[in-house]
């Protein structure tokens, strides 16, 4: 499965360094297609691909949310998209925790006391921010937070709401892209206002939080 999953991502990469933006009309049909006639099996093999790209920290994840709200809508493509990132956010999590942790807390355990204790107090509110408004890269955050006692039931179900109302709005885009008939289009009034609001959510994240 692991094996398989690299494939995918390295045929995905080989796709994207030789796509023509005038074929994106019959690719974006070509993918419809095999969406409608296989919705399980296309929704199964983008959900194990994004889990995997978070997991591995590729910079990826952008580019599949948008492609998940133009191949399959909304809703499923929004479900697909927190599910797979929050697992694969929790993969790399675990990663960090295994292999790096123990070192980590032995070697500087004296230095790290005050983050350990204010992780175990408010760990969950602090992570919550950094979901909410990503001050640092979301993969650091899966490495950092896998060094400290937050448990994991409290990382994953903290990540996944977290990211839900970006998540939200990628997908929301590609939504939107999905109904460009040209490729002139893509300043239509719909696609401006999704890309304004993901442009404004950092600042109105930041000020709640603050609030």
């Amino acid at each position: 499965m692991l094996i398989l999953t690299v494939a995918l991502i390295w045929l995905f990469l080989a796709f994207l360094t030789r796509v023509d933006l005038n074929q994106l009309p019959e690719i974006q049909r070509t993918l419809f297609q095999y969406n409608s006639d296989h919705p399980v099996q296309s929704g199964a093999i983008f959900f194990l691909v994004y889990m995997m790209v978070t997991a591995f920290s590729l910079p990826l994840a952008s580019i599949l949310t948008l492609g998940a709200g133009t191949l399959f809508g909304f809703w499923k493509g929004l479900v697909l998209v927190s599910f797979a990132s929050s697992l694969g956010a929790t993969l790399a999590f675990l990663v960090s925790r295994l292999f790096l942790r123990s070192w980590i807390q032995i070697r500087f355990g004296k230095q790290l006391s005050a983050i350990n204790s204010g992780i175990e107090r408010e760990g969950a509110y602090y992570l919550f921010g950094l979901r909410l408004s990503p001050i640092l890269p979301f993969f650091l955050v899966n490495f950092l937070m896998g060094l400290t006692p937050m448990p994991v039931k409290t990382f994953y179900w903290i990540s996944q709401l977290g990211m839900l109302p970006g998540t939200a709005l990628y997908v929301n885009v590609g939504s939107q892209l999905s109904k460009l008939e040209k490729i002139e289009n893509v300043l239509s009034l719909p696609i401006v206002v999704s890309f304004t609001l993901i442009g404004l959510f950092p600042i109105i994240a930041k000020k709640i939080i603050k609030k």
